[in-house]
């Protein structure tokens, strides 16, 4: 990937820094606006990081020790840990057959009485089954988190994602397809306590200047990253038509590729905006060494599941094979170049040397 800092958000960030709050500046609420109508919700609260965002809204929801939250093994560990910062007890389901995603009727299986919640993540910007979910949700008597902190913009079924459960989480780390030029996240809700519960833990705790009503944090996002931010925000549509375009042409000259799986296509139902370009390949590592060595960088998303890393070992007791899909996965999966300004030139010579590395 690589980040866009163009004139206008340097200009953006200039006039935040000479003329507002350097924390909690107006540029903040703004941006909070703009976001909530960008994804659909009543509010938007902004936090100082993605993760900080999933643990403030377990918190704002009144998830609490001993409740059980249910989501991916095969994602990168915050969405987890998130879980556990919040007090609460992270249990993990397998990812579907044929994609990347968690999978509902495994997701199903691992409910119990102390299930408050399950975290689909919408991975490399791919939805999740978001239907499927809701059904099983609201049957269960349940809430809706989703992890879409890879997948700004992304559409499921004609809405935005994030917008399709009680809360929506995302991050504007500098390699998501939209950033705030520095770590920052957002929570967005239709629900309003959640969001003047967010609004507080965020901020200390706060009910007002010097007195609070819950056990804080500072979490709070810049001013000057707020500015950045709603300039991005309203560059991110174009920049992931782009990334659509630059994946159909990744789709074109990949395919027939034995042993290559290319990722789910878009459909009538899911519109993806590939944070990420993710093959799979048993060769993956052939594969990856080929492309450095002709001046390619790839990279593995991820390479070790959550539950095989060493505090879920330790505390849980995971070991290999717990969840086979999600280890499968770790060993084939290999991300290929794409950010708003790859070329179709670039895009052709990535593919013609992964083409070069199968047939070796």
């Amino acid at each position: 990937m690589r980040p866009v800092v163009d004139e206008e958000m340097l200009q953006a960030a200039i006039f935040s820094l000479q003329n507002e709050k350097l924390v909690m500046g107006e540029s903040v609420y703004k941006f909070e606006e703009e976001f909530a109508r960008y994804c659909g919700t009543r509010y938007a609260v902004s936090t100082a990081s993605g993760t900080a965002a999933l643990q403030i809204a377990f918190q704002s929801m009144g998830i609490e020790q001993r409740d059980e939250v249910v989501t991916t093994p095969f994602s990168f560990f915050a969405t987890s840990n998130a879980v556990i910062h919040a007090g609460a007890q992270p249990r993990f389901a397998d990812v579907e057959n044929g994609g990347f995603n968690l999978d509902p009727a495994k997701v199903e299986t691992k409910l119990t009485s102390m299930t408050r919640a399950i975290i689909p993540v919408h991975l490399y910007g791919q939805p999740s089954r978001m239907d499927e979910f809701r059904d099983l949700a609201e049957d269960k008597g349940i809430s809706i988190v989703e992890d879409a902190c890879q997948a700004h913009g992304a559409e499921y079924d004609g809405r935005r994602v994030g917008s399709l459960g009680r809360v929506g989480c995302f991050s504007f780390y500098t390699s998501k397809n939209m950033t705030v030029c520095g770590d920052g996240g957002m929570i967005v809700t239709n629900d309003e306590k959640v969001a003047d519960a967010a609004r507080s833990f965020r901020d200390c705790g706060r009910a007002s200047k010097y007195t609070m009503s819950r056990i804080g944090y500072t979490s709070r996002l810049n001013t000057v990253n707020a500015a950045i931010g709603s300039v991005q925000l309203r560059k991110l549509d174009g920049w992931n038509k782009v990334r659509r375009e630059m994946a159909n042409l990744y789709r074109r000259e990949l395919s027939g590729i034995e042993g290559v799986e290319l990722p789910p296509a878009e459909t009538a139902k899911e519109t993806p905006v590939y944070h990420l370009f993710v093959i799979q390949s048993e060769r993956r590592d052939q594969l990856a060494a080929h492309l450095e060595k002709n001046g390619v960088e790839a990279a593995i998303h991820y390479p070790v599941p959550i539950h095989l890393q060493a505090p879920y070992r330790a505390t849980y007791g995971y070991s290999e094979g717990s969840f086979p899909v999600a280890e499968r996965l770790a060993e084939q999966v290999l991300s290929l170049p794409i950010h708003p300004g790859i070329t179709e030139e670039q895009v052709r010579t990535v593919s013609r040397l992964v083409r070069e590395s199968n047939a070796e």
